[in-house]
């Protein structure tokens, strides 16, 4: 499966994976920052953004299996693993954290630099693990997927920004922006809460070794951040940045700081 990839700027490689439901341009006006100082790949994931429709052919059903998917973790991987063949810094938000954590364990040698921003090892709450969501509220958005995929769209946006200074103009901006690439496909948002609800990297996280930078929006409701100083600790080459008064999105609500503590992490 091909990728649509938006490079900007020159430098040393950063690659950019958004969260779920959403595409590259999502990123805001930090892309343009970071391309100071880097070459800035915008991934738009499969079946998101400019690659939607390509995927058609796979069946929109609950409950969705990845076995055979063009969206499971392996396949994304493969994916990306076929557009970037050299060493790069890879950055990943909610749902493209989980991908780059899988990347990073699975080709060390390709994936020199880590940054997850708003992420999580596992999305779900369960009795030994309580900075996450509710799986009765995961379940919920994928049963209703099916009904109105793009009011459910609408709604993850709330959650994304609820408590974040600035909510109001936020949630605005990000709707704005949500289908400026075109609707994305039901399989894949279906398969994308799949990954969240069923990925648990917790285990993993020992073993990957990359320096790594975790952006934690103080306020997020989504992926805590007890959640992210629990990777902080797990990791052993791993550093959280704390953005206070953010919550899901901080490189819309603070791009300033946000660019500030990648710069920092990658040349300071």
């Amino acid at each position: 499966m091909s990728l649509h990839v938006e490079v900007y700027g020159q430098g040393e490689p950063l690659v950019m994976l958004h969260g779920w439901g959403m595409h590259g341009g999502m990123w805001g006006d930090v892309v343009a920052k970071l391309a100071e100082t880097n070459s800035v790949h915008v991934v738009d994931l499969p079946g998101h953004g400019f690659n939607a429709g390509e995927g058609q052919n796979v069946e929109p059903q609950l409950p969705y299996s990845l076995l055979h998917s063009p969206y499971s973790l392996d396949s994304i991987t493969e994916a990306l693993c076929a557009e970037f063949s050299h060493p790069i810094t890879l950055c990943g938000w909610s749902l493209g954290g989980q991908i780059a954590l899988h990347w990073a364990r699975r080709d060390p040698q390709k994936i020199q630099r880590l940054i997850l921003v708003s992420s999580t090892p596992y999305f779900v709450r369960q009795g030994d693990w309580d900075c996450a969501m509710e799986a009765e509220t995961l379940a919920g958005f994928a049963a209703a997927l099916t009904e109105n995929y793009a009011m459910t769209l609408r709604r993850f946006l709330a959650l994304q920004v609820r408590g974040s200074e600035g909510e109001r103009e936020l949630l605005a901006s990000l709707r704005t922006a949500l289908f400026s690439r075109g609707e994305p496909d039901l399989a894949a948002l279906q398969a994308g809460l799949n990954i969240l609800r069923d990925s648990d990297q917790r285990k993993e996280l020992a073993s990957i070794e990359q320096a790594t930078l975790i952006i934690a929006g103080e306020r997020d409701t989504l992926t805590p951040l007890a959640a992210s100083a629990y990777m902080a600790n797990k990791m052993p080459n791993a550093r959280l940045a704390e953005i206070k008064g953010a919550a899901h999105a901080p490189f819309l609500s603070h791009p300033e700081i946000f660019v500030q503590h990648i710069k920092d992490f990658m040349y300071g």
